[in-house]
């Protein structure tokens, strides 16, 4: 089998190895800790390739040994000229799949030219020390990956892990983190991970801020119980479609705020009008009931909520967004609906297994020609809803939202499924 690889000034060449490459994994440990596959890998090889600090964790071999710096371009010129000709083994730390060297040379010359022998990674070692599953955290390299976008992903996670670099090292993204307003996470950094000088040190963001740690750390954060997220600063607000995170958001509930594309096109099938009444019923963090009150200025948006601690987020963000056309309702729907004016547009969500009862009482009150939508989450609200919405008129809009965002991991763009869900949408006959 052949494989191609990207060599020279531009010139596209055809390398076939005449035996494969083993990528062999490494720790801070060195030899003592390494795999009997590993091990297997160094004694049959003829020639070891590393960095300097990983030809010495594994102290003397009878291969020959040749030391390599950082410069990927240089190390797969070395190993085409090599092209297996010799038992090669080529040393990587950690897991070298994991933000290592291996996907690189996998993707320049061919699977078929590689066997990986991983060791644990020193991201999986340091979540193990402090005792905090990696399965959900944002893990990142902050080498790779603008600073920005790194505090920006912090700022709405639950977990976290980081590579840091010398040139931006714990105490740098403690200060940032903080400088962002973003103080809610206990911090752990994890220095010479299985090392006879290894240290774990942990302490608030402030703290970990004034210390100084080496250069061969991994860094983790754990969110505080039950903190909002903390919105940039630096935000633009729109008329509409404004970014999920630009909205403060409960813990543990973040993730029921109605997402940003789901939340613009359920604007559009409102209609709302300058100075239209709206109801927006189970507001949550109230994302609906702000961006409602921007395009109803001269209006008065009704957000209904019945949990308090989403009150006060509520009334925080529209202070945030400076919408004074906001008024919380702290109650329960329908017993709240008796003192508000009839609506000229309705928002029905998040109302769990009550929603369809609440939506007919709503409903009810709506005015002749006014705006009904509902984004409901389960096949079965959806059909007693429109069931009962086709009893007032057959032109009810469905619409299932299947919506994935890109996000960016190395130099790969992932898909990122937002939950499906339904919107229902009904004019109410005159």
């Amino acid at each position: 089998m052949k494989s191609w690889g990207l060599l020279g000034a531009g010139r596209e060449t055809m390398i076939s190895f005449v035996q494969k490459v083993s990528i062999v994994g490494v720790g801070d440990d060195g030899f003592s800790s390494m795999t009997d596959a590993a091990r297997e890998r160094l004694a049959q090889a003829e020639l070891i390739i590393g960095q300097p600090r990983l030809l010495q964790l594994i102290g003397p071999q009878s291969a020959s040994t040749v030391a390599i710096g950082a410069d990927l371009a240089q190390l797969e010129k070395q190993l085409a000229s090599e092209a297996g000709r010799r038992r090669t083994v080529l040393l990587a730390s950690g897991d070298p799949l994991f933000y290592g060297v291996a996907r690189f040379l996998l993707e320049r010359l061919g699977k078929e030219n590689f066997e990986i022998v991983p060791h644990v990674s020193s991201m999986q070692l340091a979540f193990a020390r402090v005792m905090e599953s990696w399965d959900e955290a944002y893990l990142s390299n902050v080498a790779n990956h603008p600073a920005e976008e790194i505090i920006d992903r912090i700022r709405t996670s639950e977990r976290v892990g980081l590579f840091t670099t010398e040139s931006y090292p714990p105490p740098a993204v403690a200060r940032d983190l903080l400088r962002e307003g973003i103080n809610y996470f206990r911090c752990y950094v994890c220095e010479n991970l299985g090392a006879r000088n290894e240290v774990i040190t942990q302490g608030s963001l402030s703290e970990i801020a004034e210390m100084d740690f080496g250069p061969l750390n991994v860094m983790i954060l754990v969110r505080l119980a039950n903190i909002p997220d903390r919105p940039r600063a630096d935000i633009e607000h729109k008329l509409f479609g404004n970014p999920d995170e630009a909205f403060r958001q409960s813990r543990p509930k973040r993730g029921l705020i109605t997402p940003m594309e789901i939340r613009t096109l359920a604007l559009a099938q409102l209609s709302i009008k300058e100075n239209s009444i709206v109801w927006d019923i189970g507001a949550g963090s109230g994302s609906v009931s702000i961006e409602a009150a921007r395009l109803a200025p001269r209006g008065k948006v009704f957000a209904i909520e019945p949990d308090q601690e989403d009150c006060q987020l509520l009334e925080d963000n529209a202070r945030l967004f400076s919408v004074p056309n906001v008024e919380v309702i702290c109650g329960r729907a329908p017993e709240a609906f008796s003192s508000l004016p009839d609506p000229d547009c309705i928002f029905v969500g998040g109302l769990g297994r009550e929603t369809v009862g609440i939506a007919e009482v709503s409903f009810g009150r709506l005015k002749p020609g006014g705006h009904f939508v509902a984004n409901l989450a389960t096949l079965e609200k959806t059909t007693a809803l429109t069931s009962f919405l086709r009893r007032y008129s057959s032109n009810v809009g469905l619409l299932l939202l299947n919506i994935s965002r890109g996000t960016y991991q190395l130099d790969s763009i992932r898909l990122e499924a937002v939950n499906p869900s339904f919107l229902i949408y009904i004019t109410k006959p005159t």
